[in-house]
């Protein structure tokens, strides 16, 4: 199995739910950006999302859109994103998810982008804003090179067409459980067992939910419905929180992951 199933199926083995964590590739430096992945994979993260810097990341919130921009002014380019992920690499199998807008693929071309992310270690693509009916070019390229691809199911989206947005994703199903952008929530968003359920219907791969889940206790609610649990803002403001002392942010930010993991758990 691929990285990506075979965390899934650790993670059905040992009836739970897996943790996916979403961090901002270059968030607030490269080298600081490292060592929060490290931390957050040595926290037991099961799934690493890596965002990458955008100028206009228009799905995100303003913690997630101040994140990109502080990666973008140290410097991250899409070259240094492969680079990030390559170091990853060297301590780590955990998979890696790609959280990317579609003109960060189509600018460097379709295939030499997804062949330089699969030599680079990622494991699959999960672009925003190109729905399936406008990925031929991009499934293709991803299914020539063994990248997964990954596509999102909003609580809009009606009944005639999860069938085919669940048939074009390899890797897992997103469910976004809120309408609007992502950032951290006091409240979970309503019907996420039911609407988990239907879109299970539809497809035998693993249903991830996110957006808007930001405690333990989100975490553990969610993945009572959910094959995954998608946490970012909570971990990025951890970052966001240490500017000032950036030596400090991988310690806190593993505390941080460490109590959300629980949840799974």
């Amino acid at each position: 199995m691929d990285r990506i199933a075979t965390a899934f199926a650790r993670a059905r083995a040992e009836k739970r739910a897996a943790f996916v964590a979403y961090l901002c590739a270059g968030d607030p430096d490269f080298d600081t950006s490292l060592a929060a992945c490290r931390a957050v994979l040595a926290a037991g993260v099961d799934v690493l999302e890596l965002g990458v810097p955008f100028s206009d990341p228009l799905a995100d919130g303003l913690t997630n859109q101040l994140a990109a921009q502080r990666a973008l002014e140290s410097g991250m380019t899409a070259a240094r994103v492969l680079e990030l992920v390559r170091r990853i690499r060297e301590f780590s199998q955990v998979p890696v998810v790609f959280y990317t807008y579609y003109n960060m693929v189509f600018s460097n071309g379709v295939e030499a982008y997804a062949r330089a992310a699969k030599e680079a270690g990622v494991d699959a693509l999960l672009t925003l804003d190109l729905p399936p009916e406008e990925a031929p070019e991009l499934q293709a390229a991803c299914a020539q090179h063994g990248l997964q691809t990954v596509f999102i199911v909003a609580p809009t989206t009606p009944e005639a067409r999860l069938a085919k947005v669940c048939g074009a994703a390899t890797g897992f199903i997103y469910y976004v459980s809120r309408e609007g952008v992502t950032g951290a929530r006091s409240d979970l968003a309503a019907n996420i067992p039911q609407t988990v359920a239907r879109i299970k219907a539809h497809t035998a791969l693993p249903v991830v939910v996110g957006f808007g889940i930001s405690t333990r206790e989100q975490v553990r609610q969610v993945a009572q419905a959910a094959d995954g649990v998608v946490v970012g803002s909570a971990l990025v403001n951890v970052i966001k929180a240490g500017l000032a002392d950036r030596a400090g942010i991988p310690a806190k930010l593993g505390a941080v992951a460490a109590d959300l993991i629980a949840g799974v758990r």
